[in-house]
């Protein structure tokens, strides 16, 4: 059994576990770089769990329209669980507690996402998260297999911030996300690439394109 990865473009991931739970993280699966995002979509049929990192449209993406039709497991902080619920409407029996589409309400400080899975790997998404000292208690108590981190610069991190919060984690395995989905989002893997090996960090960079699944080793 195997775990997959998939990348739907911005900071949207599929999980598909090595006991064949399916996991959603930040599911803006409609967005402008995916071209085969409302036919992905509609063919969600089982989702167990949705996982947000905060409340920006970007992030909360198509996660009611999935958590309605999938009944999945929706799992953020407080906050943003109960704006979801209040505002946005996602069932409140499957909320777990731990601009457009966004709730105009406060929804939480914005977290990142550590998921640790059962006969599979560590993975740190960082969310949009900022470049923090605290990032070097991550791998302290969890060996980091993957990590997915924000590029794009203006909102998020840029390459050089990425590449210090990298050093700070010591991932085995380094993919870039949050990044060429607007304009203004400048940051590219390649000014990453050069910002990593700058720092000599041991790290495997792995690009991924839209829409491509991998396997991951445990």
């Amino acid at each position: 059994m195997e775990t997959h990865l998939t990348w739907y473009g911005q900071s949207a991931f599929k999980i598909t576990t090595a006991t064949g739970k399916l996991l959603l993280i930040d599911p803006w699966l409609t967005n402008p770089v995916f071209a085969r995002g409302k036919e992905e979509l509609a063919a969600l049929d089982h989702v167990d769990l949705i996982l947000l990192t905060h409340g920006h449209s970007d992030h909360v993406g198509n996660a009611v329209e999935i958590g309605k039709r999938t009944d999945a497991k929706l799992v953020s902080n407080f906050d943003l669980n109960a704006a979801m619920i209040s505002v946005l409407g996602y069932p409140e029996a499957q909320a777990i507690q731990k601009e457009e589409n966004a709730p105009p309400v406060y929804a939480g400080n914005p977290t990142g996402l550590l998921i640790a899975l059962r006969d599979g790997p560590t993975i740190y998404h960082t969310g949009d998260t900022d470049l923090f000292s605290d990032m070097a208690l991550v791998s302290r108590f969890n060996k980091i297999d993957i990590m997915l981190v924000c590029i794009g610069d203006h909102f998020t991190m840029g390459p050089a911030r990425a590449a210090e919060a990298v050093k700070l984690v010591d991932p085995r395995i380094v993919i870039p996300m949050h990044y060429g989905t607007f304009p203004v989002l400048t940051g590219t893997p390649e000014a990453f690439d050069r910002e990593l090996k700058q720092r000599n960090l041991k790290a495997e960079l792995r690009v991924m394109n839209i829409g491509e699944t991998i396997t991951l080793e445990r």
